[in-house]
């Protein structure tokens, strides 16, 4: 189970990682917006790293953008660009 888990995993931050090489589908204070295959993923673009994943900001900030976030999943990636949110249904 655990080697499932570690695979997908890191099978979505492959999708990711590809996903953020796309254009965006715009940029807010805090982050830069792109819809992926799995959801849409919010790439943390301020200077300083947040301690806690920042979901609430994005839920705000995802407004700006034309997107309501507030009622689906979220989950956090580390991947080679960043930091992540992913919300996806």
């Amino acid at each position: 189970m655990l080697f499932i888990m570690a695979s997908t995993s890191l099978s979505i931050n492959a999708l990711l990682q590809d996903a953020l090489n796309e254009p965006d589908i715009g940029i807010t204070g805090r982050f830069r917006w792109h819809a992926t295959a799995i959801g849409i993923a919010a790439l943390w673009i301020a200077s300083a790293p947040p301690s806690t994943p920042p979901f609430e900001e994005a839920i705000q900030e995802g407004l700006e953008v034309g997107l309501d976030l507030s009622r689906e999943e979220r989950e956090f990636h580390q991947v080679q660009q960043g930091l992540v949110l992913l919300f996806h249904s």
